[in-house]
């Protein structure tokens, strides 16, 4: 089998283009979510933190020549971009896991073992 064939039969398979399909719908779930964030989430957050603009926040290491600055505000930004990623992509699989769910099958009937066993005991029973 030729490396072409091998790169087809690999990248034909359910799982790469699911993959595929995944990255493709990430990447543009990205802006929207650092809009979310940026624009609707952090203001009234800031707002109640007595006006901080978190992207703003810094530490400040003074050197001989600039300070060096430690920006956790942005970190803290994309932290919360994450977490929200995080669970939008959590319902989505949710979502899709419940649309998967195979229909409850009906009850089997009883074996042939349980029937013999029923015949007997009601037979048993007349006895008795």
């Amino acid at each position: 089998m030729s490396i072409i064939d091998e790169f087809k039969e690999f990248a034909m398979r359910g799982n790469v283009i699911d993959l595929a399909v995944g990255v493709i719908m990430g990447a543009a779930f990205a802006p929207i979510v650092a809009s979310l964030v940026d624009n609707v989430v952090m203001p009234p957050i800031g707002y109640m933190m007595a006006g901080i603009d978190f992207s703003s926040l810094a530490v400040a290491i003074p050197t001989p020549t600039d300070p060096v600055q430690i920006r956790y505000g942005i970190f803290l930004n994309a932290v919360i971009k994450f977490i929200i990623t995080a669970f939008a992509i959590f319902l989505l699989v949710k979502f899709v896991n419940t649309m998967k769910k195979p229909k409850a099958a009906a009850p089997a009937g009883p074996t042939p073992t349980e029937e013999y066993l029923k015949e007997i005991r009601d037979l048993l029973a007349k006895q008795a």
